[in-house]
């Protein structure tokens, strides 16, 4: 297994009470399989993508990566494995600004120490960004953004991709293909994938699908 979830929890503590947002999930994905996490609105979707990011720390429970336990991790541990097992896209794109496409595609791989030139130009070439290469972000339409942030996400080659409504901002139609990218280049390097979406559209495409209902496995 790749990613094996047990008995996970979180909670975050307001002015008035405990809210739970995880509420005791186990989960597993092979290595290379795609999945996808579907759920309402305050599920619990985006805090468990987080949770296997490394970007928050659970309450309880285990998440074992790739023969790893994140929670057993401090914040520099999971920054570190932020840069080369796990990819990240948002659908923010949260490209840097003041750098050239080609330098945003290879910001992540050349953070994690494992940059290729010519893996980073195949996949700008696979992703049709050959063109916009000396261009930055915000001469680019929202789905060339996207590709932008997916081959950045790829280009250290990580063991498992988190995508977190990865084309929520995008019309129909670009969704679509940038998906269809998106899997044909997963497919590719073996990593897996695990995305969050509200469409039931993109979910029929992934291997499996996953439903949360307040907090658990449904």
């Amino acid at each position: 297994m790749l990613l094996t979830i047990s008995d996970l929890r979180k909670s975050y503590v307001t002015a008035d009470a405990r809210i739970t947002v995880l509420d005791g999930v186990d989960l597993k994905m092979g290595a290379g399989e795609t999945l996808a996490l579907t759920g309402e609105s305050g599920s619990g979707k985006s805090t468990l993508l987080h949770l296997v990011g490394g970007l928050d720390q659970a309450d309880s429970g285990h998440i074992m990566l790739d023969g790893t336990d994140l929670t057993q991790l401090d914040d520099r541990a999971r920054a570190g494995l932020r840069r080369g097992t796990v990819g990240v896209v948002f659908q923010q794109f949260n490209l840097i600004p003041s750098l050239r496409v080609v330098d945003n595609i290879n910001f992540q791989a050349r953070l994690a120490g494992r940059h290729d030139a010519a893996w980073c130009a195949d996949l700008a070439d696979r992703m049709g960004l050959t063109p916009q290469l000396n261009k930055y972000p915000e001469q680019l339409s929202g789905g060339q953004q996207q590709r932008v942030a997916i081959a950045r996400t790829l280009a250290p080659r990580p063991r498992l991709v988190l995508a977190d409504e990865p084309t929520g901002n995008l019309d129909e139609d670009t969704a679509a293909t940038v998906l269809s990218l998106m899997l044909d280049l997963v497919r590719d390097t073996g990593a897996g994938l695990l995305m969050v979406t509200h469409s039931q559209i993109l979910a029929a495409q992934m291997q499996r699908r996953v439903h949360l209902r307040k907090g658990r496995i449904a």
